[in-house]
């Protein structure tokens, strides 16, 4: 792996958690307050914004979800994925979670749950639409956040530039199949022309146009102080552009909502069991496969996060702004980092344990102090 992409990664990797990432929750609580507040206060301007669209792509959203996604994306070094066999045991593990497990135990639990035991208590109209909005939640693995989780899980850095990279790069082709898949098996039609058309305007020309981005700003400066400095720049955009999302759905949703509150509710209670399902599973065969607890960490947080971003604009693409699979997906920003960070503190408290298993390498093994390791000091923070 190149010397800058060392940098990069150790760099992404260790970022500490802002002050917008730490009480993301918050923000998305008075973001639903807001959004009912200016839907009841002025319907006219939500019903304006969402009347703005081309082939059922709303143009508003889709700035924002750009300025949502690319920000998090220019994090994202491909030349990374040299080093993908470096800890090929977690990488396959962790692919294994994110693309043949996460979306189909997803879907079982939604089909489980909101198609079955919670259907008396949500709008028959719209189960379908709860359950397609599940899905879309799972169907494409977290390419941001889960720099910030691998960072408090002492995650090793370079194996988690290596995974994002990659999920990136499988997530153009596979998103697409595998949501179709799923939804073609819960009877839900597939509108395959703006599924297609938003995997390409939320994925590959994000990706291509943060990769270029990227790409000019290293040959300006190879120190990467600039790309820091823009990165710096863009993060608070990318969270405001999130929140200022989730305020225009919820002003679509609030009359259901107020109606029946209990929904946000029992759509967590799918969400949550496949976070703590997948983590644990992607942990125990990390250990099972003696990766060590470095990149087992991070491989149950990539395992179990998900790329809301992706998952919010897909839905609106597909279903409306008023649609239960868009407040479906709402409610996983909504749960997204206070249940990962207990993933994060399970992690960390059970590293003894851990590390017991015979062949499994200590942390120090797997990431050396830098003092230990001039060869590498360039990559220091």
């Amino acid at each position: 792996m190149s010397s800058q992409c060392e940098t990069t990664g150790k760099r992404a990797a260790d970022a500490p958690m802002g002050f917008f990432e730490r009480y993301l929750t918050l923000w998305v609580f008075i973001c639903i307050l807001v959004g009912i507040a200016l839907g009841h206060l002025a319907p006219g301007a939500f019903h304006a914004v969402a009347a703005v669209e081309v082939a059922q792509i709303n143009l508003p959203v889709a700035v924002l979800i750009w300025l949502m996604i690319i920000p998090m994306l220019l994090k994202i070094d491909l030349k990374a994925l040299k080093g993908v066999t470096e800890h090929w045991r977690g990488v396959g593990v962790t692919l294994f979670i994110n693309w043949g497990v996460k979306p189909f135990s997803m879907a079982l639990l939604a089909w489980l749950f909101i198609g079955w035991l919670f259907r008396p208590y949500l709008p028959p109209e719209q189960v379908d639409s709860y359950i397609a909005g599940l899905i879309l939640l799972a169907a494409a693995p977290c390419t941001a956040m889960v720099f910030v989780w691998s960072n408090l899980s002492r995650g090793e850095p370079h194996f988690t530039l290596t995974q994002v990279a990659l999920n990136d790069v499988i997530m153009v082709f596979a998103f697409a199949p595998i949501v179709g898949l799923l939804l073609g098996l819960a009877a839900i039609t597939v509108p395959w022309d703006t599924l297609l058309l938003s995997v390409l305007l939320y994925i590959v020309v994000p990706l291509i146009i943060a990769n270029i981005w990227r790409t000019l700003l290293l040959k300006q400066d190879p120190s990467g102080e600039k790309l820091r400095r823009v990165l710096a720049f863009m993060q608070p955009l990318s969270l405001i552009a999130l929140l200022v999302t989730l305020v225009l759905l919820f002003g679509f949703q609030g009359e259901q909502i107020i109606a029946q509150p209990l929904i946000i509710a029992l759509l967590a209670v799918p969400i949550l069991i496949q976070v703590f399902f997948n983590s644990g599973l992607a942990y125990l065969l990390n250990r099972a496969v003696r990766s060590p607890h470095c990149v087992a960490g991070p491989s149950a947080l990539i395992g179990a996060s998900n790329f809301f971003e992706l998952a919010v604009a897909t839905a609106i693409a597909l279903f409306g702004f008023n649609s239960g699979a868009a407040l479906a997906t709402v409610v996983g920003v909504l749960i997204e980092v206070p249940v990962m960070l207990l993933v994060v503190h399970v992690v960390m408290r059970t590293q003894g344990w851990y590390e017991s298993r015979p062949g499994i390498p200590t942390y120090d093994e797997c990431c050396p102090p830098v003092a230990a390791a001039p060869e590498r000091s360039a990559s220091a923070v």
